[in-house]
């Protein structure tokens, strides 16, 4: 009786529909993409495009800001997935790496809002990186000397792109003894020196009302002068990857979600062009021939990776020894430019580690970067240890 009485309450329960159903359980979410890179693209526009990947509900972004070569290291060796650059490859390490154009953005000379200088010719610009202009008079300004701003790493996305653009080559030593980890720290430290002037993004300052933005050739850089051409100092932003990646199909996720028009709206917004909007933009070698001709200089033909060059003959310290007022690597950058002007014998394929040297220090001395450095040395971390001999070129 008992068994048939549990078997009717059993019936009459199915009949009722209230069984039971076991719960299904819910896919945890996926890991988030690590993205690592310079400052200027993170504020620009990565946040947001995080912010708005996130909400659609396809994956999280975690933002990890610094510079450009740190983001390229970062990759490289998979402590990130994605990261953030201005420049393409320089070869090296780096060819194995996925660099993939996702904006055009303008290489932007700031100064202090004080100063009148409001238009530099490409001419006035490559004498003053060369050292050959060193007074703002020369150029429409004050009686005051020009303070010099970059970003230390050789391997700088803002800094390799202008100077490629001015010179041929990215790694171009220039007569800059103010240096920063990046152009952030660029942009403070200009808002605080009255004669300073240094290169970052459009993307970074356009909202920025402590410094100002300079013309270039009578050009003011903006979305529109970008778009047609006509601001000649434009450079493409890369989304860099690492084909190796076990996190390949949420980075092919990601890659499809920039060329949504969600994105492309944030893109503009953040006074950059969207890739696919201006294809003729990236006809480089037309705008470089064009650039070059004003300049009467040869159209070089770039070694793959860039070889160390000399030092500009102006970039000396005599004459500016004055410590920037926020800059943590004013005496390392001293140092490194000493190194490099002793002699040319000085950038042969072997270095000595001195006291107080670090991995960093030594590829900025010999314009390389600290993942090739790592690779012809078959090093497996940044360490490196008193006297020891590291190769410092490819060759």
């Amino acid at each position: 009786m008992v068994a048939l009485l549990t078997a009717c309450a059993a019936s009459g329960a199915l009949a009722a529909g209230k069984t039971k159903t076991p719960a299904k359980s819910k896919t945890p979410p996926p890991p988030a993409l690590i993205w690592r890179g310079d400052y200027a693209t993170a504020r620009a526009v990565v946040e947001d495009v995080a912010k708005a990947y996130e909400k659609s509900g396809k994956g999280r972004i975690e933002i990890q800001p610094f510079n450009t070569a740190s983001g390229l290291d970062a990759v490289a060796h998979g402590m990130a997935d994605l990261a953030g650059s201005a420049r393409g490859s320089a070869g090296g390490a780096e060819s194995d790496l996925v660099f993939t154009p996702v904006a055009f953005d303008a290489l932007v000379m700031i100064e202090h809002p004080s100063n009148m200088a409001g238009n530099l010719t490409l001419s006035q610009l490559h004498d003053i990186y060369y050292g050959k202009i060193t007074n703002w008079k020369d150029v429409g300004g004050k009686d005051a000397p020009i303070n010099l701003y970059a970003v230390a790493s050789p391997g700088d996305g803002v800094e390799y792109s202008l100077r490629r653009l001015i010179f041929g080559r990215g790694n171009q030593p220039v007569a800059a003894p103010r240096l920063y980890v990046n152009t952030a720290k660029l942009e403070e430290a200009v808002t605080l020196d009255p004669n300073a002037l240094g290169v970052t993004t459009l993307s970074g300052v356009a909202t920025n009302g402590k410094v100002k933005m300079i013309s270039v050739n009578g050009t003011r850089p903006s979305l529109a002068t970008i778009s047609d051409g006509s601001y000649l100092l434009y450079t493409p932003l890369y989304l860099v990857t690492n084909k190796t990646s076990p996190k390949e199909a949420q980075i092919a996720t990601f890659m499809e979600f920039l060329h949504t028009d969600q994105v492309r709206g944030l893109a503009r917004a953040h006074q950059l062009v969207p890739y696919s909007d201006a294809p003729q933009l990236a006809q480089d070698e037309t705008r470089r021939a064009k650039i070059f001709a004003e300049l009467g200089i040869k159209m070089p033909v770039e070694p793959s990776p860039p070889a160390p060059t000399m030092a500009a003959p102006g970039a000396t310290y005599a004459s500016a020894s004055a410590t920037s007022p926020t800059s943590e690597r004013t005496q390392e950058a001293k140092q490194a430019m000493e190194s490099r002007n002793a002699s040319s014998a000085a950038a042969g394929e072997t270095h000595k580690v001195a006291k107080g040297e670090t991995l960093s220090s030594i590829a900025e001395k010999y314009s390389v970067t600290v993942a090739q450095l790592k690779t012809w040395n078959h090093l497996s971390s940044d360490n490196v240890k008193l006297d020891q001999v590291l190769q410092v070129s490819g060759n």
